[in-house]
């Protein structure tokens, strides 16, 4: 059975996982979340790409991957050609969809919804020069939503009319489409459309990784079924961290159902709290 190491610095990631494993049911899936790291947008670079490259090379050790998914927006953004050079394991990154953004957009208004990160990083800069010259890009990097969903995942309720203000800039914007440019805001997407109902298209990175992932495994000759397997689709869920409480069933309520849950993970024994290693 072919096997993806899923990595985020949280449990943004689920959402590509939930991707990944919709399109892919007969993949084993490990999960792997530097949460006594998170958030990585408030790490410097070095200490960002020393916590991935530990904490992944740990993890393969104890589980073998035919593939290496880094579901994170921070980390993507400098940790992937450091891991290409550690690993012949094929490495797939995150990007924000801006281009197909801009492909769907009618009124050429987009919104970028990021952590400030992402918002601040040239590469975005980049990202809408090449995708979306034409259009009018309003950004939001707020600094509490990530922690605001974080903290969903052990039942605490994100504050609607708290969410619906930081979305504000989006109202006044008039955008029709909006970039979910950090994974982990698709688990919140109905709360978010809730919020902007006169938004038309949402855009995120999910499933174009899910695809992404299939064609590198083609290449491999790993995929030999399209039935689900016989076990858990999660093989292991290992956080460098406490795991939150109620992440079990929450996993399990996307179709997730893990086999394993460690945390604080042995493997994250060699990298401490503020990311030396």
């Amino acid at each position: 059975m072919p096997r993806i190491l899923v990595f985020d610095s949280g449990i943004g990631g689920l959402s590509v996982a939930a991707c990944i494993r919709q399109r892919l049911p007969s993949v084993e899936l490990v999960y792997v979340a530097d949460n006594a790291g998170f958030p990585y947008g408030d790490q410097p670079e070095p200490t960002v790409i020393g916590r991935c490259r530990t904490l992944i090379a740990a993890a393969l050790q104890a589980f073998p991957c035919d593939l290496i998914v880094v579901a994170c927006n921070t980390a993507s953004t400098v940790v992937l050609p450091e891991l290409r050079a550690m690993t012949r394991i094929p490495v797939v990154g995150v990007v924000p969809a801006v281009k197909p953004a801009a492909a769907c957009s009618l009124n050429r208004r987009i919104g970028v919804l990021a952590t400030p990160a992402t918002v601040r990083r040239p590469y975005l800069d980049g990202l809408i020069r090449e995708f979306a010259s034409d259009c009018r890009v309003e950004r939001i990097g707020h600094p509490s939503l990530v922690h605001w969903i974080e903290g969903a995942v052990t039942g605490k309720a994100i504050s609607q009319p708290a969410l619906s203000d930081a979305l504000q800039p989006f109202r006044d914007s008039g955008v029709d489409t909006v970039v979910l440019g950090c994974t982990h805001y698709p688990l919140i997407r109905p709360q978010l459309e809730a919020c902007l109902p006169d938004v038309r298209f949402w855009v995120d990175s999910g499933d174009a990784i899910a695809r992404r992932s299939e064609s590198l495994l083609e290449q491999q000759g790993a995929l030999v079924s399209s039935s689900p397997g016989a076990g858990p689709p999660v093989r292991a869920v290992l956080f460098s961290g406490p795991v939150p409480s109620g992440l079990t069933a929450y996993m399990t309520n996307m179709g997730l159902a893990p086999a394993e849950v460690c945390g604080p993970w042995p493997g994250a024994q060699g990298i401490t709290a503020t990311g030396s290693v």
